[in-house]
């Protein structure tokens, strides 16, 4: 089916309603409080769709609709209902932590916590894995999305999408990142609702479709199952989990501009119950994608954009490709805002220039984040080939995921761990996985490699701190003028969303 004129008209005018939106909003961007963290006054629902429309990208809708086209089924939301729960762990336990530290970056903790040297390596290891393996692959993905919907050449598409995203990065900052997330999170979610109405229409309604697809609609699947065994429930999952919804700077960056710790757990708790929703508008379509194209799709990473293109009628295909489109933009500035800010305050200001005022940080800020822009944009197309974009992210985060969760979970809550143990747990991170997901005997599958590599990291830590513990605690920072005071609903909240989740478990068990 092609796409009409209209298609085309809604497409472009959707994609400038956002620019120009974001850039209104974050006009007068002048000190580095308002171009890195907003001005610290972002509101609990600003938080929570910035955080799922920065989440949902070209690696959902292309990487996790093509594994419920494939063999894994339903069982890949697993990381979004394991992440509802992660979200509430983090509401409660760390975002306050955070906040009271009063910091910028998710490094600069360790810095406070243990010494320059942990703060240094973990800067260092997000920025290669940002550019790398989070923007390349949401660039290359999402120019394989454009060529399926609208024929265009890979490499134009990712140069596309970076000049776009980079355009109204470098000059709004978070601020204009926030607001792009809210439009095209809302304008996402809805849609994906109508694409799952529309889909089911198409394949005769929930029960046919529960029926026909009874072997895709399992989350727990047999220990031998290749990327998904029930094991990965144990340990596995929970360590790119917790990675990524608290210790990662791309995404916990909206939750330090929160204005006070209670904004920042309410986004956070609309947040997890988004994350509940997520799998029918994504995984659904792409089961049904299977049911309705399976013999004509031969590459999975295509089963979304071939069944929006199919379903939708004219005018609405524009809007929802342009939602889509948005979505890898979201995230892509997400990451590009999120990099260019632990470069200038992680490396830049805290070893090149520790003077440097305001106005020279943004500066700063802004060089870096075109310079990110045409690395990611150059590195993208050698992505090529690549099976499934979901399993490249996965893995490859591994290298460093594990140490870092690690490191923060003794940083937060034993006392006495010393600075050499981060160091330590860190740097091993990287040859403790490749061992585990590389070496020549029958390995696990790379979630529970995770899972091991962080629980002999944790071991390691341990022992280090019974050898060699601090002579007195540490004591963090604290920061006073933003409210500190936790949201008083939290705790009833964070307990509904985890029976939901695990509802939700029982049902499609």
């Amino acid at each position: 089916m092609q796409l009409t004129p209209f298609d085309m008209f809604a497409f472009a005018a959707f994609i400038c309603f956002v620019v120009v939106v974001s850039l209104y909003a974050s006009r007068k961007e002048d000190t580095s409080e308002d171009y890195f963290l907003a001005g610290r006054g972002l509101s609990w629902w600003l938080v929570g769709f910035s955080l799922i429309a920065s989440n949902i990208s070209s690696e959902h809708f292309v990487g996790q609709a093509g594994k419920g086209f494939g063999s894994a089924g339903l069982a890949v939301a697993s990381y979004e209902w394991i992440a509802a729960i992660t979200l509430v762990f983090v509401a409660i336990f760390f975002l306050p932590k955070f906040l009271r530290s009063g910091i910028y970056t998710i490094p600069e903790f360790l810095e406070y916590r243990y010494n320059a040297a942990a703060r240094a390596i973990m800067a260092f290891f997000m920025m290669v894995a940002y550019v790398v393996v989070a923007m390349a692959t949401v660039l290359y993905s999402g120019a394989i999305a454009l060529k399926a919907i609208f024929g265009i050449n890979v490499i134009f598409g990712i140069w596309l999408i970076g000049i776009l995203a980079g355009a109204y990065t470098i000059y709004g900052g978070l601020k204009a990142v926030v607001w792009s997330d809210l439009i095209q999170g809302a304008a996402l979610l809805l849609g994906g609702v109508l694409v799952t109405v529309l889909a089911l229409r198409a394949v005769g309604g929930i029960g046919p479709f529960l029926s026909n697809n009874a072997d895709k609609l399992h989350v727990i699947l047999p220990l031998d199952h290749p990327d998904y065994p029930w094991t990965i429930l144990l340990a596995g999952i929970w360590v790119p989990n917790l990675f990524y919804w608290g210790l990662n700077q791309f995404i916990t960056q909206r939750t330090l501009g929160s204005k006070s710790v209670a904004e920042g757990q309410r986004g956070i708790l609309f947040a997890a119950m988004l994350k509940l929703l997520i799998p029918f508008i994504i995984i659904f379509p792409g089961i049904m994608a299977w049911q309705l194209y399976g013999s004509q799709i031969t590459d999975v990473n295509e089963a979304y954009p071939v069944l929006m293109r199919n379903i939708l009628p004219a005018g609405l295909r524009g809007i929802m490709f342009a939602a889509l489109f948005g979505a890898v933009m979201s995230s892509l500035d997400s990451m590009l805002n999120s990099a260019s800010t632990i470069l200038t305050i992680d490396l830049y200001k805290r070893h090149l220039n520790p003077d440097a005022d305001p106005r020279k940080l943004v500066a700063f800020g802004r060089t870096s984040t075109g310079v990110f822009v045409i690395i990611a944009c150059l590195w993208s197309p050698l992505l090529a080939g690549m099976e499934s974009v979901f399993d490249y992210v996965q893995t490859f985060w591994g290298f460093i995921s594990p140490g870092i969760v690690a490191v923060f979970i003794f940083g937060i809550f034993v006392k006495r761990t010393p600075p050499v143990a981060a160091i330590v747990g860190m740097i091993l991170s990287i040859p403790v996985y490749a061992v585990l997901t590389y070496a020549p005997w029958p390995g696990l599958d790379y979630t529970n490699n995770m899972g091991i590599t962080c629980l002999i990291l944790m071991a390691v830590l341990a022992v280090i701190t019974v050898m060699r513990p601090l002579e007195e605690p540490v004591v963090l920072p604290r920061r006073v003028d933003i409210d500190l005071k936790s949201s008083p609903g939290v705790k009833m909240w964070g307990l509904t969303i985890i029976a939901a989740t695990v509802v939700l478990y029982v049902i499609f068990r």
